[in-house]
């Protein structure tokens, strides 16, 4: 290969040689994260307690799958050490694994709430802290990417079970940083906006356009910019900010643009 090869081969493969951690990869964001990782080169772990579609991301991109419940921390652990091993390492973890709850906070059962922190906060946590033992054993520091809701600065109506775990997620990642930036780990967040996935269906957005008055294009579209932000806007972004080596304790808002959730 002659230098002018290998110089396109890394920008066209800005990942190759890295290895990736993504949870909850079998859908929505987590699967497009996955998706955009592995074609810039990466070699990427998939996380997710949905044997099927981890098949699928195998078949279609080339990603190592790996049944895991992120709210079991044993679990956790046994995966991203398996993974480590068998890939060759870890580089990067995308802490992405969630689900959208709802309802009113002062009707809400608790244990309700506290199920859906042991998935928005905790889940995160466990990952977290499973790949910081694993950072630490190769000594060559990482990256933190954590995927955090713009329900964590601008609450919506009846979505503090989700809102309020993704504000304690955010406060995580910055902890991360604060904690770990020494030891050459960096944590990072992409905040992001609206977007089309397993957690906000087709029928969610619906209702909650419908309740605002509004077209669902005109609910999705309610930015700056006026467009829809997408799952893959929201990768690419990951793929970006795994790239910024310098950059700690951030975070990049995707959402097209809009004020109440800007932390610029």
């Amino acid at each position: 290969m002659t230098l002018d090869e290998a110089s396109r081969d890394v920008a066209l493969k800005p990942m190759q040689g890295k290895v990736v951690a993504v949870t909850g990869a079998a859908s929505g964001i987590g699967r497009e994260i996955a998706r955009v990782f592995a074609l810039a080169g990466a070699a990427v772990a998939t996380l997710d307690i949905n044997d099927a579609a981890l098949g699928s991301l195998a078949a279609e991109y080339g990603c190592r799958p790996y049944r895991c419940d992120v709210t079991d921390a044993a679990s956790v652990k046994r995966v991203l050490d398996l993974a480590a091993d068998e890939l060759g390492g870890l580089d990067i973890l995308v802490s992405n694994a969630g689900s959208a709850q709802q309802g009113a906070i002062g009707d809400l059962p608790m244990e309700e709430l506290r199920r859906s922190f042991e998935l928005n906060f905790f889940g995160h946590q466990n990952a977290c802290q499973a790949a910081i033992r694993i950072f630490r054993r190769q000594g060559r520091g990482g990256a933190i990417l954590f995927n955090i809701s713009n329900q964590s600065v601008n609450p919506g109506k009846d979505f503090g079970p989700y809102g309020i775990p993704k504000a304690a997620t955010l406060a995580l990642m910055k902890q991360y940083a604060v904690d770990h930036g020494r030891e050459g780990i960096r944590a990072n967040g992409i905040n992001a906006g609206r977007i089309r996935s397993g957690l906000m269906t087709d029928q969610m957005i619906v209702e909650r356009a419908s309740a605002r008055g509004m077209t669902p294009h005109e609910y999705m579209a309610g930015n700056l910019l006026g467009v829809e932000v997408t799952a893959s806007d929201i990768a690419n972004a990951f793929l970006h900010l795994a790239q910024m080596d310098k950059v700690n304790a951030a975070v990049l808002t995707v959402d097209g643009g809009v004020m109440a959730t800007s932390l610029r």
